[in-house]
């Protein structure tokens, strides 16, 4: 039986690094961001499905289960407009600012039901098209004002400022000739 050294491996090989990924796709072009730091990843959806059930929908492919996160996350946000999305959900380069359970609890749901439309193994299909239905009628709650969420900052309008110019203009319909 031949004895295999540590110096006859090469376990680089089968590792990734940050610098093979900088040698691979150059750094700061933007392919590769190992900072981003989504506001749910995908073992927060343990506590919606089962790890086990999530393995088999994606057959171990894990950027499906990233798009289906991304998906919900680009839909909680059209909901949420007149907040401030950078301090809730962050960028590609920053975490988040606040923290809001209830906020990542709607977006499992959402990124849950984007999962599973690829396919229901042994899930029951209605709880969970449900929760994604009550998840966005909450949202849609929130977006209407009907509801306030504590803690979520509000996007900061005051910096805006008004076009230049003192000019104004106004117009009216052409003028209406009935004839009987």
């Amino acid at each position: 039986m031949r004895e295999i050294s540590s110096t006859s491996l090469n376990l680089n090989q089968y590792y990734i690094t940050r610098l093979n990924l900088t040698r691979s796709f150059g750094e700061g072009r933007g392919e590769v961001n190992l900072l981003t730091m989504p506001i749910i990843t995908s073992s927060d959806l343990a506590t919606n499905i089962y790890p086990e059930i999530i393995t088999e929908i994606t057959r171990t492919d894990t950027t499906i289960t990233d798009r289906a996160i991304n998906a919900a996350i680009q839909e909680a946000k059209m909901y949420l407009a007149r907040f401030d999305l950078v301090q809730l959900f962050g960028t590609d380069s920053t975490a988040p600012t606040v923290t809001d359970e209830y906020l990542k609890s709607l977006v499992k749901d959402l990124a849950c039901w984007h999962l599973l439309r690829l396919s229901n193994v042994g899930i029951d299909y209605t709880a969970y098209r449900t929760a994604y239905q009550d998840a966005i009628g909450a949202l849609k709650n929130i977006m209407a004002g009907q509801a306030q969420p504590e803690g979520w900052p509000y996007l900061d309008t005051s910096s805006e400022e008004t076009p230049p110019g003192d000019s104004i203009s106004w117009c009216s319909n052409p003028k209406r000739n009935n004839y009987y």
